[in-house]
Parts: C-alpha cells; structure tokens; sequence
C-alpha cells in the first residue's frame, strides 16, 4: 500500500463518524419530539375537515 492512501482512508473514516454523529442527532431530535407531542396528548391526526366550521359557530 502507498503511504497517503492511510490518510485517505482516515479522513473517510473521520467524515463518516461525524456524518454518522449527526444522523444520530437528528434521529434524537425527531425522537424527543415525538415523545413530547405524544405526552401533551397533542391530537396528531391530519386534520380532514378543511373549510367546515365547526358545530355552533355560524
């Protein structure tokens, strides 16, 4: 093997962990989230009632 390709392969192994880092962080993130709009009891379901009003309101 040539000498710099073990610096090629470091830097590839260092920009893959970093970008494996941030993947991870984002999948957190969405995670965190989730279980915060869970707990509040957050109504989640799309909504399927565009432009009715709602009873009484007219």
């Amino acid at each position: 093997m040539k000498p710099d390709s073990h610096e090629v392969y470091g830097r590839k192994r260092s920009r893959n962990r970093g970008l494996g880092l941030v993947l991870g962080a984002f999948v957190l993130i969405v995670f965190a989230v989730t279980v915060v709009k869970l707990s509040e009891g957050a109504d989640m379901r799309s909504p399927d009632n565009f432009g009715q009003l709602p009873p009484g309101s007219h």
